[in-house]
């Protein structure tokens, strides 16, 4: 993560802590870029240096203006205005992770073969919860490769627990041991 990304990240999250707007602007950060990422013909447009920068704005706030605060608008026209636009997802996963320091959360990707219930969701918040002492927020990643049980990774820590992963071990280890 580049520096300017985490400069304009520490000065939103400032902004959001002196407004008490920290979590819904985080959550306004998530809708923009999820939204730039579907579609692609919009993230296109802001990139382009042959648009000019007024009539990117003027696009942008067509768009989002009914769906952002004022302060996140604000923002997004001064990360245009300075050509930053492209640090977008930078800015919105280090604001995240400001965001989750200060409320003494985590998130965990958690990758499963089928959805996780409730009742797992919650049993997972707390013993991971336990293991970090943070509360834990879950996103939860569907991925059938996996062949069975769960990888969870908390930040930079990687708990795989999944039967492909074990199956990998098994090999490298059935490996070494030949030699």
């Amino acid at each position: 993560m580049g520096a300017v990304a985490k400069r304009y990240a520490v000065a939103l999250f400032e902004i959001a802590k002196e407004t008490s707007q920290l979590d819904s602007l985080e959550a306004e950060l998530q809708m923009v870029s999820n939204t730039l990422k579907e579609h692609p013909e919009l993230l296109n447009l802001l990139y382009s240096p042959r648009i000019d920068l007024q009539v990117k704005k003027e696009i942008f706030n067509q768009i989002f203006a009914s769906r952002l605060s004022t302060t996140m608008l604000n923002f997004m026209n001064l990360l245009i205005d300075r050509h930053r636009e492209k640090e977008l997802d930078s800015i919105s996963a280090y604001y995240t992770r400001l965001a989750n320091e200060k409320r003494g959360m985590e998130d965990a990707l958690v990758t499963t073969v089928q959805p996780l219930s409730d009742q797992e969701g919650e049993s997972l918040k707390e013993h991971f919860g336990k293991l970090t002492g943070k509360k834990i927020r879950i996103q939860n990643v569907v991925d059938p490769s996996i062949l069975g049980g769960m990888i969870v990774q908390i930040g930079d820590r990687l708990f795989d627990g999944s039967v492909a992963g074990k199956l990998q071990r098994f090999k490298r280890r059935v490996i070494l041991s030949k030699s």
